[in-house]
């Protein structure tokens, strides 16, 4: 029955459940009837009520966005004018229960500012700084490429004279 990593019950358990809340049967009623467990069946009924049959079904499929009004809203809501999280998911049409307690607990640790969002990524130049190389330095550096130089017309003859006292050949 399970069709994808996040979403355990296939869309046709969700469409019958949806059927079923808005013939206005409880989540315990649906889940006896659909042999789901009932926590299961509880959060479709707060994303059923919060965002309708659409965002039930799409449950699993994307992740949704809220901008930062919305997010200052509805923790304001919850955290200042103590309104229920059910409540404000269906006012502010929340499809999870998960980044709204998130957005409480950052509420009231800092503030509106703490739910303004942030530049993902690693910052441009966090990478190891190269320190200043001295003179001495530079000059083994510039002594090393000369060799290389020089080595590297000298290795094809090499090369060549190998394969030919292997064959047994002398020019």
């Amino acid at each position: 029955m399970s069709i994808g990593l996040r979403c355990r019950h296939d869309r046709s358990a969700r469409e019958l459940a949806a059927g079923m809340f808005g013939e206005g049967r409880g989540y315990k009623s649906v889940a006896r009837s659909l042999g789901i467990p009932a926590k299961a069946v509880r959060k479709w009924q707060q994303t059923y009520r919060a965002t309708g049959r659409d965002g039930l079904l799409k449950m699993g499929e994307k992740h949704s966005r809220y901008d930062f009004e919305t997010k200052v809203a509805a923790a304001r809501a919850v955290v200042d004018d103590g309104m229920a999280k059910p409540e404000a998911m269906e006012r502010f049409g929340i499809a999870s229960a998960t980044p709204l307690k998130q957005w409480c607990r950052l509420y009231r640790e800092g503030g509106a500012e703490a739910l303004r969002p942030r530049p993902r990524g690693r910052p441009r130049g966090s990478g190891p700084k190269a320190a200043p190389r001295t003179r001495e330095q530079e000059l083994e550096e510039r002594v090393r490429k000369l060799e290389a130089q020089v080595a590297y017309p000298r290795k094809p003859m090499a090369l060549k004279a190998e394969r030919r006292s292997r064959a047994g050949r002398r020019p």
